[in-house]
């Protein structure tokens, strides 16, 4: 295609990746320059605070892949309510319904892989999801049908949190 740019090779510190926020959703690190996103696979970090989801309740004709890399979060999967904690991992085939929600004392930090094969997305209604907002209220396959009102308020640059630190509970080292 006339002026894409080239795809190429990339070393970078989570610590120095650009970090976006929105106030209803995760945190986001980019990986990838956003003049030329990849063209075969999308990587991020998401941290979600507590109660806090990564986006709506979804499914997409592509694999996707979830590794905890800090704290603890539920994933809501297949229409059911699953708890994560670090270094716990979650393979969604192609079709597979899922969200990801903060929980536990703490943020939580999911790297994210998803193939970029197909672009589409579908939005089904689901109640556990809309117990923490992350769910439409009527089916779709429009991303900006599903998002109307999160679009109200815009994403923006963030600084980047990493590393994540935990606050050492009460009696505890801190470390996890």
């Amino acid at each position: 295609m006339a002026g894409e740019q080239p795809d190429e090779c990339l070393i970078v510190n989570v610590a120095h990746a650009r970090a976006s926020s929105h106030p209803r959703r995760a945190m986001c690190i980019e990986f990838e320059p956003e003049e030329a996103p990849w063209p075969d696979t999308g990587v991020n970090i998401q941290i979600m605070q507590p109660g806090q989801p990564n986006c709506r309740y979804h499914s997409e004709p592509v694999q996707e892949d979830f590794l905890v890399l800090y704290g603890e979060c539920i994933v809501i999967l297949e229409g059911e309510e699953h708890r994560l904690r670090q270094w716990d991992l979650v393979h969604c085939p192609a079709g597979a319904e899922h969200v990801f929600v903060g929980a536990g004392a703490g943020p939580c930090a999911v790297l994210m892989i998803g193939s970029r094969r197909e672009e589409a997305a579908h939005y089904p209604v689901n109640e556990i999801a809309a117990k923490y907002d992350a769910s439409v209220t009527t089916p779709t396959d429009e991303p900006a049908v599903a998002y109307t009102d999160w679009r109200r308020e815009p994403w923006g640059p963030a600084a980047n949190p990493w590393p994540l630190e935990r606050a050492d509970p009460p009696g505890g080292s801190g470390r996890p």
